[in-house]
């Protein structure tokens, strides 16, 4: 007889978030939805669940039946505006067991109503000189009895606050970059803990940031959004019996000052001099200075500030030198060992007036930085000690992308840990992980890792370092896969494709890049191109595939029809988009360094195959969000597009037109080819890439689905000989190289160890880190078979010599995992998963099995030649 432990096994819940918050304060939504993770025995069955909210009183759904736990409706009455509650969960098996009450998780709605904003822009005033930085005060008075306190703070510009000289939140950049004339998002702190009885000040240092600086290539452009910086805060004081008050930005009582920080830019740097410090600048007092009233701008619409959806840009991490080489007196080369975006913290002492000047690089060239190829961004910092004493210095209003750093003009000697580096990257929180057997190929997954890390700050970026750190459409369309896998994005890129839609031409254009601002002839102004306008229909779909979320597909379903009538207007009823400029397979190695959309795959082709993808992947957005009669029409015009594309690109032998890895790759993943065409459109890519040398002959758009279409089709062994190949151009000729990050080009660094000589080279540009999903998903073995990890597919293939692979990846339910060894013919492998899914488990030459929730062992034997078949 088995005791009721054995019968009822421990049943909790493990974690319970809102919506997609990491934080859930000031959040924008009035009914958020609510996911919660559970751990439980092997075979235990939700079979119910009751949520709690206590607003000042407890109430409860009572026992609701089901077996939802991700994303689930808000219960009872939607939030208000400042209101704060505690929301509990707890579940029920089928068998009957019960959990405890989870711990309680605060939430807080921001201001949800325009109504709810009475502060007003408020600034330096006219004339200010570019990349200035402000300082900005306001004096009040505070009662003895706030209860809680709350700053609601956003700019035009960037800014950090202040109360009574010490720092508001630990944030970045506030308040990001978006689509500005659309969205301004504001952040909300409890700075409760700041105040004290009578009198109290409030200080912002305000730059230009996005909203006013230099930003974009080929010689940028300044003053996209206005012409004037302003900081719009309101502080809001709950007194214990009930009464608020407010201190609000405006003229009245605001004064402004130019701080210490004499430029700031996102290109050139930061120049601070601590000899102007006025260390009690936010302090009650009369401060130092030449402070003058501050001035209201233009009125801000108050419907377009939204709460954030995604955590703010913080230092994550801080990174010691590992190296430090001195070059003539007062001048150091420092190596951090990691091409890392952030900037530098100085711990320095030495005469006032002493000058310390640190420049950037990602590379060396014969033993000094190499400057070239962050084109127009000097990212030199300097500051002027202010003597006396130890100092400590970091930028606050620049980031860099660097390896490397000259630290100039330093007294003395370079003592350990008098300059950090410290990483700063939009917080989201770290959901998955990879390692295998091979270190060169696991090395490759943490350079995508960092290149991604470097690349979401505040919205996803081509580059961290050079003139240009833009939201380029094409690049996350091709990672998203990958960063969904990697961290928490959804919140994040989810308030991205706001703005995506929000800047989508009323054709359907998709600009290049989101936000817009103006460049070159080539992107300005915005035209239609494939794989990056794609991101209005695919992007979508992968955070849905990835989190669980029909919410994002419902909100971007405009955005993506226009994009996809759009293009079928472009293609007419040929259905072949064979009109118009394209990027094509951007940056195939065979394109010249001059002109990187000189791919030998034919442009055209990969516009069409792009097409089809997309018009196939809005009929299944149409169906999953309950749209069916538009599910059936743009079904059908998916079936018209392949056929097309079969018509203008494929022999009738199945031989692509562009005989090329990239025109293959694509035929194959976008099941563009007749079902007798895939095995010799995959022999034939398999014989591409043996003819290569088992290099890497793709860009932008092959890169993501070379190894996927060898998988595919029967080829994993060619899919590992192309991983695994360390020659120029590859994925491990980076690694072997010293590269610490995904690169731009397959050859920024050339075999001498010269840097590229092309115009455009960086050495942080995650998009041909994709392969990374393909890490993920074959050689571990892990990914979604149904949208949210809620049915997991185990099947991994391995190869290459590999030994052994594992992953894991926090889902919406818990963790999933897989790691497997094979030795002498024998393939172990053990995978975890998360009370709430299930999993399909595809060992090879063995029949799938169905798996519940738990961890489990299986074998399977696999000869050791297995793997050349």
């Amino acid at each position: 007889m088995r005791s009721r432990a054995e019968a009822e096994p421990a049943v909790r819940v493990d974690r319970l978030t809102v919506e997609h918050h990491r934080e859930p304060l000031g959040i924008g939504e009035a009914a958020p939805r609510l996911t919660w993770a559970t751990v439980a025995g092997a075979g235990w069955t939700q079979g119910g669940y009751e949520i709690a909210v206590d607003r000042g009183g407890r109430t409860t759904t009572g026992w609701v039946e089901g077996g939802e736990s991700v994303l689930v409706a808000w219960p009872g009455a939607p939030l208000r505006s400042r209101e704060r509650v505690e929301v509990s969960v707890r579940v029920r098996g089928k068998d009957g067991s019960t959990s405890d009450w989870s711990a309680p998780t605060a939430v807080e709605a921001g201001l949800l109503s325009p109504e709810d904003w009475t502060a007003v822009p408020v600034g330096p005033g006219p004339g200010t000189p570019p990349d200035g930085v402000w300082l900005l005060r306001r004096e009040f008075d505070v009662r003895g009895d706030v209860v809680a306190a709350r700053l609601y703070l956003t700019a035009h510009g960037v800014a950090e606050a202040e109360v009574n000289g010490a720092a508001v939140g630990e944030d970045v950049l506030a308040p990001g970059w978006t689509s500005y004339v659309h969205r301004l998002q504001y952040a909300t702190h409890d700075v409760t803990a700041l105040l004290r009885p009578g009198a109290n000040v409030l200080g912002i240092r305000l730059a230009d940031g996005w909203y006013r600086g230099l930003v974009g290539f080929d010689g940028g452009t300044r003053e996209v959004y206005g012409d004037r910086v302003a900081v719009l805060c309101q502080l809001e004081l709950h007194h214990a019996d009930g009464t608020t008050a407010v201190v609000a930005s405006g003229p009245d009582g605001w004064s402004a000052a130019p701080a210490p920080t004499s430029s700031a830019s996102f290109y050139a740097g930061e120049r601070h001099d601590a000899r102007s410090d006025d260390r009690s600048w936010s302090t009650p007092g009369t401060p130092t200075g030449s402070w003058r009233p501050a001035r209201d701008v233009s009125p801000r619409d108050p419907g377009t500030l939204v709460a954030p959806e995604g955590p703010p840009v913080r230092c994550t991490q801080e990174v010691e030198p590992v190296s430090v080489t001195p070059l003539e007196p007062g001048t150091f080369l420092l190596d951090f060992g990691q091409n890392l975006v952030g900037r530098l913290r100085l711990r320095v002492q030495g005469p006032r007036g002493t000058l310390v000047r640190l420049r950037h690089a990602e590379v060396l060239q014969d033993g000094r930085l190499c400057t070239r190829p962050l084109r127009g961004a000097p990212s030199v910092d300097e500051y002027v000690l202010a003597g006396g004493g130890p100092e400590q210095w970091e930028p606050r209003f620049t980031l860099h992308g660097f390896r490397y750093a000259e630290v100039s003009g330093w007294p003395g000697g370079l003592a350990p840990g008098a300059v950090t580096a410290r990483v700063q990257h939009t917080d989201m929180e770290r959901t998955g992980w990879f390692e295998c057997s091979d270190p060169l190929v696991t090395r490759l997954h943490e350079n995508v890792v960092w290149s991604m890390r470097g690349n979401f700050v505040h919205l996803p970026t081509d580059c961290p370092q050079r003139d240009e750190r833009l939201g380029w459409t094409g690049d996350i369309q091709v990672f998203a896969p990958t960063a969904a896998f990697l961290y928490d994005c959804t919140g994040m890129l989810r308030s991205w494709l706001r703005d995506l839609a929000a800047e989508q031409l009323p054709d359907g254009t998709v600009p290049w890049y989101v936000p817009y601002v103006p460049g070159g002839p080539i992107w300005s102004p915005p035209r239609p191109g494939a794989v990056w306008g794609d991101a209005a229909v695919l992007t979508p779909w992968d955070l849905f595939e990835r989190a669980g979320d029909r919410q994002v597909l419902v909100d971007q379903y405009d955005s993506a029809c226009a994009w996809v009538d759009l293009v079928t207007r472009l293609a007419g009823p040929g259905r072949v988009w064979d009109q118009g400029f394209q990027l094509g397979d951007w940056l195939d190695p065979a394109a010249p360094p001059e002109d990187p959309t000189a791919s030998v795959t034919d442009p055209h082709l990969v516009a069409t195959a792009y097409f089809a993808r997309s018009t196939d992947h809005l009929a299944r957005t149409a169906e999953a969000i309950g749209r069916p009669e538009d599910a059936a029409r743009y079904g059908a015009l998916a079936a018209e597009v392949r056929a097309a594309f079969r018509s203008r690109y494929v022999t009738a032998e199945g031989r692509m037109t562009s005989d090329t890895q990239t025109a293959h790759a694509l035929a194959i993943c976008f099941d563009l080819l007749l079902p007798e065409h895939r095995e010799p459109a995959g022999t034939r890519l398999a014989h591409l890439v043996r003819s290569s040398g088992n290099r890497i002959a793709t860009g932008f758009a092959g890169t993501p689905l070379v190894t996927e279409a060898l998988t595919r089709t029967g080829q994993v062994p060619t899919a590992y000989d192309l991983l695994l190949c360390a020659e120029l151009p590859s994925w491990l000729y980076t690694v072997r190289q010293g590269g610490t990050t995904i690169w731009e080009r397959w050859d920024s660094l050339l075999p001498d160890g010269s840097v590229n000589p092309g115009d455009m080279t960086s050495f942080n540009h995650y998009a041909l880190g994709a392969v990374a999903d393909w890490l993920h998903r074959t050689v571990a073995g892990l990914a979604p078979a149904e949208p949210g990890y809620r049915r997991v597919l185990f099947q991994p293939q391995p190869g290459g010599g590999l030994t052994w692979a594992r992953a894991r990846h926090r889902s919406p339910y818990g963790e999933v995992a897989i790691e497997w060894h094979w030795t002498d013919g024998r393939l172990d492998v053990e995978v975890e998963v998360p009370t709430g899914a299930t999993g399909t488990v595809q060992l090879p030459l063995q029949a799938p099995r169905e798996i519940g929730p738990g961890r489990h062992r299986l074998t399977a034997d696999v000869p050791p030649d297995w793997a050349d078949r």
